[in-house]
């Protein structure tokens, strides 16, 4: 594999596709070079960091800010105390902390302690002064950084790996895993249009500056490494590096150099451990995929299950680039590590085996590592449309069609009365899940706005089922209003336009606009920036001057267009469709085999709205809102009527 060719012409995509950003869309630069010398006895290394900085905003820059992510992992430090205030709540029977955490950070001894300590920091040559504000460093320039301008910040700096606590450290006992290193390095951080985003490691999320990364890891020649990007001296390595099923190469030095390079990334991972093993699949015209693990935690020679890991990644892929758009780097890796799983660019840190999890963490590489958005404001653009496709993708994997599958069958025998009544009552959706998880929300009376800060929300139930399970209803529910078919063209054209741009909730509601030509501010504004809730009903039903008529009730204080679905005693059935007056548009219909009247707009300040059929009242058997229970209705006993004349 020519790896040298490969990552100069991903290079040149890259910079093409900055190039044609987003109109007045600036972005910073970055270019990591470190150098890393690891002392596995002590668990500590030392690191020096030159950064080339290029500042593209309009701004002038008189300080800078860095994350020290280590810091976080010592008693009493803000991750420590904001795990144990919220353990003290229960929630659901359990205590609200992470269960990774809880009070394993207050009992670290001074040799399991994490933390990042700067010996200098120069910037063109010259000394800089810096302030610790626990995980974050501040800069102080002696010279302003000027707009459209570049500079070099050198640094040398020195570092303890934690005893695993959260996502990244050392001697994880639940997987064997002696490095897990993320988060491990002095990382400049994110400077948009809002200004810097100097966000403390609390516990969630990550925002960072694209750039280039050249990482030289210095380690005992036993270790065996997986990471980000590309390994450059492969050939020196060996270890399936250079050609899959080859051994490590022996050496005669102490210490082994493991050099990594990665293009258009905004992070670095890397793990090791001495009894690494090693799967290689390359894909055809595609990626070279790694699955790197051990197998200490249950002793096991059976690897059947990190096996199955590689060849899922291998048979979803093309799935994934369909729906979602190209995989553009040249390699991804699933690392045995961690305490769950963690994305980051070109690689992840799984705790096990499970190809969920596994699939899950690949598609961050969509919706985090090439769209880029900021974790901390927008968690549920990246966990929930995470969310989502992983749902798709497992129900593809699985063999399952899918209730889509059903649908498009009904459509081609519309009397098939067993497929209706699968299609209707008994299929589950792909997304069930999701919906019942956002519903336990709205029920337990603790749901925030999904515009709340990652770090801010008052539980941690309340930001995991926001980001997780709301996210991944909105996705679906979008669908709902704007026609399925719609709702996958825009994700395919997010991913062609925003790529590489850190797209925000405006950028993608406005894209979503474009192409389906639907107003849809006002689902931004009900569904992600308030917590107001969904619920029709069917109100009535009575025949006035030989005309039978249905009458409808919002009783929810989120309005939105109505599917309702009226069949009858000879199995026929007809589609009633009411756009929301907020949409300025209507989607198209969704089966072009069943009967469609489409009404004029439901304006969205009347609580009621009433639709006529020619058919006698006398031959209705059912009638329902929201066949496709898309609509994240939160009452769905009154969506449905079902009569015995």
């Amino acid at each position: 594999m020519n790896y040298k060719a490969t990552f100069l012409f991903l290079l040149a995509t890259f910079l093409f596709l900055i190039i044609q950003a987003q109109p007045g869309r600036w972005q910073q630069r970055v270019k990591y070079t470190m150098n890393i010398e690891m002392d596995v006895n002590k668990n500590t290394f030392t690191g020096k960091q030159r950064l080339e900085y290029i500042n593209n905003s309009p701004d002038k820059l008189n300080k800078l800010f860095y994350h020290l992510y280590f810091n976080a992992f010592q008693p009493n430090s803000s991750m420590d105390v904001r795990s144990r205030e919220l353990g003290k709540n229960i929630i659901n029977g359990r205590p609200d902390w992470d269960s990774r955490v809880q009070d394993r950070i207050s009992k670290l001894k001074e040799n399991e302690i994490g933390y990042q300590k700067i010996k200098f920091i120069k910037m063109n040559g010259v000394d800089q002064s810096f302030k610790y504000h626990e995980t974050i460093l501040e800069v102080t320039l002696t010279k302003p950084m000027m707009p459209n301008t570049k500079i070099v910040l050198d640094m040398e700096f020195e570092a303890q790996v934690p005893l695993q606590v959260r996502r990244s450290g050392r001697d994880n006992p639940g997987t064997g895993v002696r490095y897990s290193m993320s988060q491990w390095y002095p990382k400049l951080c994110e400077y948009d249009k809002d200004g810097w985003h100097p966000n403390q490691y609390v516990a969630r999320e990550f925002y960072g500056v694209w750039g280039d990364f050249d990482v030289t890891i210095n380690i005992d020649k036993n270790y065996k490494l997986g990471g980000t990007g590309v390994l450059v001296n492969a050939n020196e390595i060996g270890w399936g590096y250079d050609r899959p099923g080859t051994e490590l190469k022996p050496s005669k030095k102490d210490k082994r150099s493991w050099h990594f390079v990665g293009s258009n990334i905004h992070d670095f991972v890397w793990a090791a451990d001495p009894d690494y093993k090693h799967i290689v699949r390359a894909v055809p015209n595609g990626p070279v995929l790694h699955v790197i693990y051990n197998d200490k935690p249950n002793d096991s020679k059976d690897d059947s299950a990190w096996t199955k890991v590689a060849n899922t990644a291998v048979k979803v892929l093309p799935f994934i680039e369909a729906h979602f758009g190209k995989y553009p780097f040249p390699q991804y890796s699933f690392i045995h590590g961690g305490d769950g799983g963690m994305e980051y660019p070109m690689a992840t840190l799984i705790s096990s085996a499970s190809t969920g999890t596994a699939i899950h963490e690949w598609m961050h590489s969509w919706f985090q590592m090439m769209l880029g958005t900021d974790e901390s404001m927008y968690a549920w653009m990246d966990e929930g449309f995470t969310s989502y496709a992983e749902d798709l993708i497992t129900a593809f994997y699985q063999g399952k069609p899918g209730i889509s599958f059903y649908e498009e069958a009904l459509k081609k025998r519309p009397d098939n009365r067993d497929l209706k009544d699968l299609v209707d009552n008994v299929l589950p959706r792909e997304h069930s899940g999701g919906y019942d998880s956002y519903f336990r929300l709205v029920q337990s009376g603790l749901e925030e706005p999904l515009t709340t800060h990652a770090d801010h929300f008052n539980s941690n139930f309340a930001y995991s089922t926001a980001a997780y399970s709301k996210g991944e209803v909105f996705m679906e529910q979008l669908g709902y209003i704007v026609g399925a078919s719609i709702r996958d063209k825009i994700l395919l054209e997010y991913y062609k336009q925003w790529r590489f741009k850190h797209p925000n909730a405006n950028d993608f509601i406005k894209l979503s606009e474009d192409v389906s030509g639907i107003q849809l501010d006002w689902y931004q504004i009900y569904f992600v920036n308030s917590t107001k809730t969904i619920d029709y009903g069917i109100d009535s039903l009575w025949e006035e001057n030989g005309v039978s008529k249905i009458r409808l009730k919002r009783t929810g204080f989120m309005p939105m267009p109505i599917d309702l679905r009226l069949t009858f005693k000879d199995g026929s059935t007809q589609m009633h469709y009411i756009p929301l007056n907020l949409m300025y548009g209507e989607k198209t219909s969704e089966n072009e085999s069943e009967a469609r009247t489409v009404y004029e707009p439901w304006k969205w300040t009347h609580p009621t709205y009433v639709i006529e059929f020619k058919n006698k009242l006398t031959e209705l058997q059912k009638a329902e809102i929201d066949p496709s229970k898309r609509m994240a209705d939160v009452n769905r006993k009154n969506n449905v009527l079902e009569l015995n004349w």
